[in-house]
């Protein structure tokens, strides 16, 4: 049996469940783990506490008036309880309504994020398949957290995932390494999260062994804590969004001081000469030495050219975090690291070369899965259609427009539904007052959600599902070797059902039953899953027991099938023989087909391009850059009611990190309320004094759930989520890529009474007697009408 109790995995790690008179209240981790998140901690309090949405609910407008825009009352409308009948049946008639009037590609199901970790109970994987089953959807394609490296990487070295499944391990650089360079640093909140679940958190560990070595690290981010702080790295605090002009000095003094490996460049890349042009300046008159780098970046030229002769004189590693992408013109850093380290010439040598991204998944470098677990089939979507995943606003407020991606031109659909599931784009998407006034524009907005989250509160029907804790399962990570059970610890809430028996029901209404379910109830497909499972494991000559036995068991650790894994290093023993997918074969340092497209915004070689909010003109008005990343007390914006989660906020808002002389010079003290503004947006924050941040910026964690208060005319954040002031453009045309993090803002202390923190409460509740089936009238069925939508 599994050690205390059941079982349970998590994106953060595996928890062991206690549970009292039916109700989780503890979740531990797992006895084994030797670097366990402490995230586990916000579950009980999350699934029990009041934001918990515990039955079917609709918006009184929609109820009242029918599917049509919703001219700014999605968010503050109260909303209609209803039963499950009611609730399917209006959904049951809307997408046949929709598909009939204007056809699958008026449906827009771009649900995005990281759902349950179960193999079977996936969020966005039954959602798509169920509507792929009922003619299909427009969807989303790349992701928010690095989509840069997705659309301009295969132009350079090749696809990304290859990169992050062949990252050479952390034993090989603690073995063979004298120096890791971190542009962005490796913070260890971030190694502590892996998509798919994760059964031992191994990058502590590992980075430990590396300090044991001797391997010595640099961080060059403007927060401290980016890197560990076991690892004793040297900090150097660059100012933001000035990563590639440093990178640029270091390769100006390589090819200066005679450092560069011209060797390797010549056999390996190809169009260095031309780069080379830009970094003397005999292209455009600017040489990009240290100093210049040093003017840019804030930091002094002389540590730029002698960390520059440090990484020239022993085995050096760089890593680019993948923050760094989502940023203004956040596709120069990536390009900027492979060209450096093609400089260097350690590309394929162990403990050499490069990775991007370590740190934003805890199994990359540390392991990898020998086999590819079961997981629910989705089928083929019949609507060829999809949009970079961060323009949803673009294409809502701008049907038919068009937009420029990889060199071509399209169109943007025109969308009557969005149906949001497992994930939260009030959470994840920038610029949210802009997504706000992009949310009115539907004719209905459908969320699946476990809480009364900003996303479900800007919904016309909302469904509640029970929770990873509430329904059997099991998670196999994408890059994890372990399998671990997930029986169901307690039962739902209130009238919250599995994803699975939505849409068997809606199925059942619209037709197609037969060919969502195959037949199976939910039982039936977990052993079909488990039984694909167990045959991909038998081939590589590993003996799984029965899915009873797994399910009542413990994790099962299965062999790392590439423990001394080098990047690259069959290309570079042979590079005609392994030629990398590229139109040349080789490392692309500069590339003719990006070239060939004439985008302004992303040149064909890496170029230092400045932050636009930097140069905007009232950029004055707003001295202090902003900064947002992953907290240590929740992944994004999970379970942010949880214990742990509210534990560490500052009088119940999200704290805002502020260096020492920048609180002084405002008079803030620690623990004050602040307001964050810029054209965009406002928030309230807690104020944190610290010098563990750059001067000049300020730190605001992501995740807090978005609180907007209507009363204020500028729709104030209450909680402090920093993408109300975050900008909605891209990276560039060559990807559509969020650029988040290029916001500068300013900032003053408040003072008399502030707004009380609403977003873990939830919705105003309101009976309606004509609604059919209402939990809160109690009246008899009658359907309400369905007027024609408005033309647009």
């Amino acid at each position: 049996m599994s050690p205390r109790g059941r079982l349970t995995a998590n994106h953060w790690g595996t928890g062991v469940v206690t549970v009292r008179d039916g109700r989780i209240v503890e979740v531990a981790a797992h006895p084994a783990d030797p670097d366990p998140s402490p995230i586990n901690g916000n579950l009980a309090g999350s699934l029990n506490g009041r934001a918990r949405i515990l039955r079917p609910a609709v918006r009184l407008d929609w109820l009242e008036d029918g599917p049509a825009p919703a001219r700014g009352r999605r968010g503050p409308d109260p909303f209609v309880e209803v039963t499950w009948d009611t609730a399917l049946d209006l959904l049951a008639a809307e997408i046949a309504r929709l598909r009939q009037s204007h056809g699958n590609d008026g449906i827009y199901a771009g649900s995005y994020g990281w759902a349950s970790a179960g193999r079977f109970h996936h969020a966005q994987g039954q959602l798509r398949r169920f509507l792929n089953g009922q003619g299909g959807f427009v969807a989303s394609e790349g992701n928010y957290s690095y989509n840069a490296a997705l659309g301009i990487l295969p132009h350079v070295v090749g696809p990304y995932m290859r990169q992050v499944v062949d990252a050479t391990r952390w034993s090989v650089i603690a073995a063979e390494s004298d120096l890791v360079v971190m542009f962005g640093g490796l913070p260890d909140r971030n190694a502590q999260v892996s998509d798919g679940g994760l059964g031992l958190h191994r990058m502590a560990g590992n980075l430990a062994a590396c300090r044991a070595a001797g391997v010595r690290f640099v961080n060059l981010s403007p927060l401290r804590s980016d890197a560990a702080e076991g690892i004793g790295a040297e900090w150097l605090a660059p100012r933001p969004g000035t990563d590639v002009a440093v990178m640029l000095g270091l390769a100006h003094t390589l090819l200066a001081e005679g450092l560069a490996d011209r060797g390797f460049l010549d056999r390996y890349t190809t169009g260095f000469d031309r780069f080379a042009r830009y970094v003397t300046g005999e292209a455009d008159d600017v040489p990009k030495d240290a100093g210049w780098a040093a003017a840019v970046s804030g930091l002094p030229a002389g540590r730029i050219a002698r960390l520059a002769r440090e990484m020239a004189a022993g085995r050096t590693m760089i890593t680019c975090a993948a923050g760094l992408q989502r940023a203004d013109h956040g596709e120069q850093p990536l390009w900027m690291t492979v060209t450096l380290a093609a400089m260097l010439g350690q590309i394929g040598l162990p403990g050499g070369g490069y990775g991007i991204g370590y740190g934003v998944n805890a199994t990359i470098g540390n392991t990898q899965r020998p086999f590819r677990a079961g997981a629910l089939p989705q089928g083929r979507n019949p609507v060829r259609r999809a949009i970079p995943v961060a323009m949803v606003a673009d294409m809502l407020l701008d049907p038919g427009g068009s937009y420029a991606h990889q060199g071509a031109t399209h169109l943007f659909p025109d969308i009557r539904m969005v149906w949001w599931a497992g994930g939260n784009p009030f959470h994840h998407h920038q610029d949210l007052n802009r997504l706000r006034r992009a949310s009115q524009v539907p004719e209905t907005v459908v969320v699946n959600e476990i809480n009364w989250t900003a996303t479900a509160r800007h919904a016309d029907i909302v469904l509640p599902v029970a929770a990873a804790q509430e329904r059997d399962d099991f998670a196999a990570g994408n890059s994890d070797n372990a399998l671990i059970p997930m029986p169901a610890c307690a039962p739902p809430p209130g009238a919250a059902r599995t994803e699975f028996s939505i849409y068997a029901a809606l199925a059942a209404r619209l037709g197609g039953a037969e060919a969502f379910t195959e037949g199976l109830d939910e039982d039936g497909w977990l052993r079909r899953l488990w039984d694909e499972t167990r045959a991909a494991a038998g081939r590589t000559g590993v003996d799984l027991p029965d899915w009873d036995d797994f399910l009542a068991g413990d994790v099962i650790a299965l062999p790392d099938p590439a423990p001394d894994r080098v990047f690259l290093s069959g290309f570079r023993d042979n590079p005609d023989a392994r030629p990398l997918p590229t139109p040349s074969g080789r490392i692309e340092i500069f590339s003719e087909r990006v070239a060939a497209m004439d985008l302004p915004d992303c040149p064909g070689h890496a170029t230092f391009l400045p932050v636009r909010d930097a140069v905007a003109p009232d950029a004055a008005a707003h001295p202090f850059h902003l900064l947002s990343g992953q907290p240590a007390t929740r992944l994004h914006s999970q379970l942010d009611n949880g214990a742990l989660s509210r534990a560490h906020k500052v009088g119940g808002r999200e704290p805002v990190l502020i260096h020492p002389d920048d609180a002084a010079a405002l008079g803030i003290r620690d623990g004050d309320v602040v307001e964050l503004s810029n054209a965009r947006g406002r928030c309230l924050a807690g104020a944190r004094i610290t010098d563990e941040v750059r001067q000049g910026c300020l730190f605001l964690w992501t995740g807090a759930w978005y609180d907007p208060d209507f009363d204020d005319p500028h729709h104030r954040c209450r909680h402090g989520n920093p993408n109300v002031l975050t900008h909605d453009l891209r990276t560039s045309a060559l990807t559509q890529s969020p650029a988040a993090h290029s916001a500068r803002v300013a900032l003053r202390r408040v003072d008399g009474a502030v707004p009380p923190v609403r977003a873990h409460e939830p919705p105003v509740f309101v009976p309606w007697p004509r609604a059919r089936g209402s939990v809160t009238s109690g009246a008899a069925p009658s359907r309400p009408g369905r007027p024609a939508p408005p033309s647009r």
